[in-house]
């Protein structure tokens, strides 16, 4: 019973770092706009993040594996736009 307590937490802390991510996101893309952005700062967040999920995948957790993998999808949308829109 405690290990799912703690998977639930983990969770719900996954959904809330990863939805996080997704107002950026919709900003930039109805905005057209990532002037505001720092390159610099979100490559490395995003090397984190995938660092992150390679963690994730070789422990087998799937709260990180889950929150990492929506992560890396938004970043990489925001990183894109970054690039297209500057």
């Amino acid at each position: 019973m405690e290990e799912q307590w703690v998977t639930a937490i983990g969770l719900f802390a996954a959904a809330c770092t990863t939805i996080a991510f997704f107002p950026q996101f919709w900003r930039a893309w109805k905005t057209k706009s990532t002037k505001d952005l720092s390159l610099s700062t979100f490559m490395i967040f995003w090397i984190g993040v995938l660092a992150w999920l390679a963690y994730g995948l070789l422990i087998n957790n799937l709260p990180m594996i889950l929150a990492n993998s929506i992560t890396i999808l938004l970043g990489t949308g925001i990183l894109i736009l970054k690039f297209k829109y500057g």
